[in-house]
């Protein structure tokens, strides 16, 4: 079986009236209508996950494993059909979303293995007085029904973070997509269930968020929400969650070192900068956004800087050859125009870019940026970046902390004590030292400090808050 998202949108629809259409960012044109899924289709979704939940709980973590590892076969032999989705509804230049499908597939592999993996441990009761006598242990239970709200940028990778831990560890699974990318996590549902997970372990609604994921929040059977986002719609999900666990991944403005130490390397750096900034025009989470250069460097760094950066291709995604393509939405490439000429009014220079390309806009370059202008102190979320000078490492650390954000940070420099100061006292969930901060591995433990999120992920990491521990004694001299 071939995986095709039209099936699934027709049996949704046939519970609502009312659709959305869905626009392929790049062209503006219509792909087709979504259902506008109602509350009750919601509801009657965690119902069928709750039940399900109940043949979940009972495959053997060896089963789980298999069902994730046969979903890893078929995404791999449909590889073509889910990059070509992804450029379909989110724009994404072909060769990013081939790298997509391969990051999901390697996601979904570390899930089978983790699924094997989660082991308790014993505990010495007898270090206790009057604990003499008994065995101790702890064990992993599933939690139940795990609901699911993800963003657009990735709409098949990020969701398979979510996913994969939740299956791995006998758990079922909502996933409310991005109204703007909902194909790709129907295409991954369906491999599911032609994997051979059971019926209704993994449904995916779609429609608009805030009334969806009221119903998420609210509902008594849903165990845990996992949501990947604003920070905005991240507070109010965790003011509203009550007891239910949360795992929230949210914003950043990452900020990049390039220390003088590493001056015979800085074309090289120059390189990896540009893929760190402009890669799917910015619409990355960890998205190189800050770059604090030290000031003996800083015309050279930027000489090479604008020259890679200059040399980006916009075009059609379905192109090997495109680098850039159209923003999500109008509304966001304005908002980026708009941030870049407020900028630049504050007294920011101007290096490349500023202007829109097509329903994109130009990779740009700024300078001289003041701490408050917001393409410094928010998330632009576009292709625009910084560069600043520094006087000093000392100089770039207490401008890299002034943020509030911390998910990830990079530096680049060959003296150790200095890298052991950014890597202690850098204050993000994530240090690369001598890499980018746009750097991910989907197995490492990810998440934020201050206002980029509560929780981790990571496969590993995701699964223990996708579980309950349970302690268990016996009394062997009773």
């Amino acid at each position: 079986m071939s995986a095709s998202w039209e099936n699934y949108l027709q049996t949704l629809a046939e519970g609502t009236i009312e659709t959305y259409p869905l626009i392929n960012p790049h062209t503006r044109e219509k792909i087709t209508d979504i259902p506008e899924c109602t509350e009750e289709q919601m509801e009657n979704a965690i119902t069928k996950s709750e039940q399900a939940f109940q043949q979940m709980k009972a495959l053997t973590s060896e089963e789980r494993s298999t069902i994730i590892e046969t979903a890893c076969t078929l995404i791999a032999e449909q590889k073509e059909t889910f990059a070509k989705t992804i450029v379909l509804e989110s724009g994404k230049p072909i060769k990013f979303a081939r790298g997509e499908v391969d990051r999901t597939i390697q996601t979904l592999k570390f899930a089978a293995i983790e699924a094997k993996k989660l082991e308790g441990e014993s505990i010495r009761l007898d270090a206790a007085p009057n604990g003499a006598g008994r065995d101790a242990y702890t064990i992993f239970q599933p939690i139940g029904v795990v609901g699911a709200i993800t963003p657009f940028n990735f709409p098949l990778n990020l969701v398979s973070h979510k996913v994969g831990p939740a299956l791995a560890v006998g758990n079922t699974i909502i996933v409310k997509p991005a109204e703007k990318t909902p194909l790709s996590s129907i295409l991954l549902a369906q491999v599911f269930e032609e994997a051979g997970l059971p019926k209704d372990a993994f449904l995916v609604i779609t429609g608009d968020g805030p009334k969806l994921g009221k119903v998420l929040i609210e509902h008594p059977a849903v165990a845990k929400i996992t949501f990947t986002g604003s920070p905005q719609v991240g507070k109010l999900i965790k003011s509203q969650a009550g007891l239910k666990k949360v795992t929230l991944e949210l914003g950043s403005n990452s900020a990049l070192y390039i220390d003088n130490s590493v001056k015979d390397k800085l074309k090289d750096i120059a390189q990896k900068a540009v893929v760190g900034a402009f890669s799917y025009n910015g619409q990355v989470c960890i998205s190189t956004q800050r770059i604090y250069v030290h000031e003996d460097i800083k015309e050279e760094f930027l000489h090479y800087f604008k020259e890679a950066t200059e040399s980006l291709v916009y075009g059609d995604p379905n192109e090997a050859s495109t680098d850039m393509s159209g923003m999500i939405d109008e509304k966001s490439q304005q908002r980026v125009l708009k941030w870049m000429e407020e900028a630049v009014t504050e007294g920011a220079t101007l290096v490349t870019g500023g202007v829109a390309e097509g329903y994109g806009v130009k990779p740009s370059i700024l300078t001289d940026v003041l701490p408050q202008s917001k393409v410094s102190c928010q998330e632009v979320f576009g292709p625009v970046v910084i560069v600043n000078s520094v006087a000093s490492a000392e100089g770039a650390l207490t401008e890299m902390n002034n943020s509030e954000y911390g998910l990830n940070a990079g530096v680049f420099t060959y003296v150790l004590p200095q890298a052991f100061e950014f890597a202690h006292n850098l204050e993000v969930g994530q240090v690369l030292i001598n890499d980018l901060p746009t750097l991910r591995f989907d197995h490492m433990p990810y998440g934020g400090l201050k206002s980029s999120g509560y929780g981790y992920e990571g496969i590993k990491y995701a699964i223990r808050e996708m579980v309950h521990m349970k302690f268990i004694s016996m009394n062997y001299r009773f």
